[in-house]
């Protein structure tokens, strides 16, 4: 309203400025043809002059248009036609999100030759015909894709790989993701697309070394990274220890290893088993005693029982545990078998016998079934045999056992040996 009273103000003082002109300057024109003349006022003339001159604008203008209809015609269509491909484009794009893919190929390809962005066309339609199960198609308008588009070889690429890993053809994706990680480091989706690809076809070896480099990037949690290298490295020890050769694979390994993982007990006992596989045991026993220094873990306390190192130096390591944890059942366990391998058979049973006590164990019954078969006491070893039965679900490691019973008095000395 007030723009339009400022409109309606101008006018009115232009009229006056114009009427105060008019009257202050006077003027005449006089034109002449022949015995004919045609006189007005100076300001009507001029008034006459200026209309004049727009009209023959105008014509003009005209005329010109008039002289090329052709490509006058040409333009006109080629505007209509990328409207109506504006328009089909959109339609497409709205079918593929409301999941309706045929719709959605067929209005995509339709309108891709007059579209602005033939690229985004023919992926979009790729996309729809590989969701209808229609792969051949899909990776014909992905040729189509990379045609219509100079320079588009690295969106073409990743939309093949999406569609590779949904079809579950993870060797040719890692292919393709190995070629363009090459061309384009630490671009964001391939390496996300390329952490997809290594768990899927279980290269542990490659997605240990990918971790890094997706979490500078931030395109990894680091709860997720500490899962999925856990992951890698157990899967690569397991792998590695099959071979006993490969043990300074491992070593390298766990020295590659983040420290927060090299105290995880589950990496550790593989490690172990592995360091054990290829005659490392003197390492294995190092590893263990600093590990159950740190970490206290009954799995790591019943490998230790395991090793055959040093008995008797193992025995006095774990009797100084005892008297921190003179209760612990994996504890007496572990004593015990080292006491066999001292061949200390009283102080084995004392041992024995104190841990079914604080715990009843099927492995701790067949240990004891064991050891008084071993010393002649037949009686007492069914009697844990029996027990065992009930309670022990694996097999009992080989361990060293008394060749023939001692005399009645020396069986219950505890830390006498056999002669």
């Amino acid at each position: 309203m007030r723009k339009l009273l400022l409109i309606v103000l101008l006018g009115l003082a232009l009229g006056a400025l114009f009427g105060q002109l008019m009257v202050s300057v006077p003027g005449y024109w006089l034109v002449r043809v022949g015995d004919t003349s045609y006189q007005t006022s100076f300001w009507f003339g001029l008034i006459l002059l200026l209309a004049l001159f727009l009209v023959l604008h105008f014509v003009l203008r005209l005329l010109m248009r008039m002289s090329h209809p052709v490509s006058r015609l040409k333009v006109w269509n080629s505007r209509n036609r990328h409207r109506n491909a504006m328009r089909r484009t959109v339609q497409g794009l709205v079918a593929l999100a409301e999941g309706r893919w045929k719709r959605a190929e067929k209005s995509l390809v339709k309108a891709a030759d007059d579209s602005g962005t033939p690229l985004v066309n023919y992926l979009s339609a790729a996309l729809a015909a590989h969701y209808q199960g229609r792969y051949e198609q899909a990776d014909t308008l992905l040729k189509r894709a990379h045609l219509s588009t100079d320079g588009s070889d690295t969106a073409v690429g990743l939309m093949q790989v999406q569609l590779m890993l949904d079809r579950q053809q993870y060797e040719e994706a890692l292919a393709i993701l190995t070629r363009l990680d090459r061309q384009l480091p630490n671009h964001p989706q391939v390496l996300k697309q390329l952490k997809q690809a290594y768990l899927s076809v279980s290269d542990w070896e490659g997605l240990r070394r990918l971790m890094p480099r997706l979490a500078s990037r931030q395109l990894i949690s680091p709860q997720e990274r500490q899962q999925l290298e856990l992951r890698a490295y157990k899967e690569l020890l397991i792998h590695e220890a099959r071979d006993p050769g490969n043990v300074e694979r491992v070593r390298s390994l766990w020295a590659d290893m983040p420290d927060p993982l090299r105290n995880n007990v589950e990496l550790v006992v593989l490690y172990t088993e592995a360091l054990v596989r290829g005659n490392e045991e003197g390492i294995a026993e190092r590893l263990l005693r600093h590990s159950l220094k740190e970490h206290w873990d009954s799995r790591l306390v019943l490998r230790y029982g395991l090793l055959n190192v040093d008995p008797a130096r193992q025995l006095v390591h774990a009797e100084k545990w005892l008297q921190e944890r003179p209760n612990d059942p994996d504890l007496l366990l572990t004593l015990g078998r080292l006491a066999l391998r001292n061949a200390y058979w009283g102080k084995a049973q004392e041992y024995f016998e104190t841990s079914q006590r604080q715990r009843p164990s099927g492995v701790v019954c067949a240990e004891l079934a064991r050891l008084f078969a071993n010393l002649g006491e037949h009686n007492k070893s069914q009697l844990y045999y029996r027990q065992s039965v009930e309670l022990l679900d694996k097999s009992l490691p080989s361990l060293p056992q008394p060749a023939e019973p001692p005399p009645q008095d020396e069986a219950g000395k505890g830390g006498k040996k056999k002669s």
